[in-house]
């Protein structure tokens, strides 16, 4: 799996983006919401998932690690393939989808073009114990606080292929690391601190 791309934004159609990395120009087809945050020549870093078909490969891009699970778990639901996924994120964020499925709001999901109400109540009734609640209702690990470098070196470390247990436990690590050292630690350094990280976790 490619996790993510990191490069330079060269060309922007209304679905896809060229981020060239190494000298490759890779197309990535991205929700408006995500194509509007991107600028060509600037420099980008999309979380990606790659689609394999037998005559295809196209690589999906997202704004964040988040919105890349919920791409990929919403396709977990029979009949819904990933453009059908990419137009729910297209109309709704991550959040609103949970809230959306939570309150079983059938006519929040039928505004995504492709979804009737029959397709509605299959995407609620086979996601509902899948999304869990919005951000805000989550538990926060030991260790974590929301908002803070934890997220942030737990959600690159995500981007970086680890599994959310496995990620938890190096930001615990970390975090106890912090408390027991002499003197001052950074933690605004998230780069060291995601270096840290890894160095627990080892080779992958």
């Amino acid at each position: 799996m490619i996790a993510h791309v990191n490069g330079l934004v060269t060309a922007l159609t209304p679905d896809a983006a060229v981020v060239e990395v190494g000298g490759v120009g890779l197309l990535v087809q991205c929700a408006p919401t995500t194509l509007a945050e991107l600028r060509i020549g600037q420099s980008a870093m999309l979380a990606t998932s790659l689609v394999v078909r037998e005559d295809s490969l196209t690589l999906y891009g997202f704004a964040d690690v988040d919105e890349r699970e919920v791409f990929e778990l919403v396709q977990t639901v029979s009949g819904v393939g990933p453009r059908l996924a990419q137009a729910m994120l297209g109309v709704h964020s991550p959040d609103a989808l949970r809230r959306i499925v939570s309150r079983e709001d059938l006519a929040s999901l039928t505004q995504v073009p492709g979804i009737g109400r029959k397709g509605a109540q299959r995407l609620v009734l086979e996601l509902k114990d899948k999304l869990g609640p919005p951000s805000g209702e989550r538990h926060v690990a030991p260790g974590r606080t929301q908002g803070g470098w934890q997220e942030q070196v737990h959600s690159a470390l995500l981007g970086l292929g680890w599994t959310s247990r496995e990620a938890d436990q190096a930001v615990i690590a970390v975090a106890a690391d912090i408390d027991g050292a002499v003197g001052s630690i950074d933690t605004s350094d998230v780069g060291a601190l995601l270096r840290s990280a890894l160095r627990m976790l080892g080779p992958q």
